[in-house]
C-alpha cells in the first residue's frame, strides 16, 4: 500500500460518514509526492470499490521542541474519497 498511510477518524470525517445519503465519503492520509490519479488506483485496487471524485490538501507542519532543539513533524496530504452508492469499504 505504497502511497497511502492511514485512515483518518476525527469528528467532521465521522460526521460526513455517517450521513450516507447517496455517496460516502472516507478520509486518509497519504504520502506527499502521491497525486490524486495514484490514490484513486490503489484505492479500487486494494478495496474493489469505484472512485469518484478525491479531495486532497497539504497539511503545515506544526513545531515540535524536544529540549533545546527546535524541530517540526512530518507533514501529509490528507485525502477525502467519495465511493460509488452501494460501494464501502470494510475497513472503516
Amino acid at each position: 500500500m505504497n502511497g497511502i498511510k492511514n485512515p483518518v477518524f476525527t469528528k467532521k470525517g465521522n460526521s460526513v460518514l455517517a450521513k450516507k445519503k447517496y455517496t460516502i465519503k472516507y478520509t486518509i492520509e497519504a504520502e506527499l509526492g502521491s497525486t490524486k490519479t495514484e490514490i484513486k488506483n490503489r484505492v479500487e485496487l486494494i478495496y474493489r470499490v469505484k472512485v469518484i471524485a478525491i479531495n486532497s490538501h497539504r497539511l503545515q507542519k506544526k513545531g515540535r521542541r524536544m529540549r533545546p532543539f527546535m524541530g517540526h513533524t512530518m507533514h501529509y496530504k490528507l485525502m477525502i474519497i467519495t465511493v460509488q452508492p452501494g460501494y464501502s469499504i470494510p475497513l472503516f
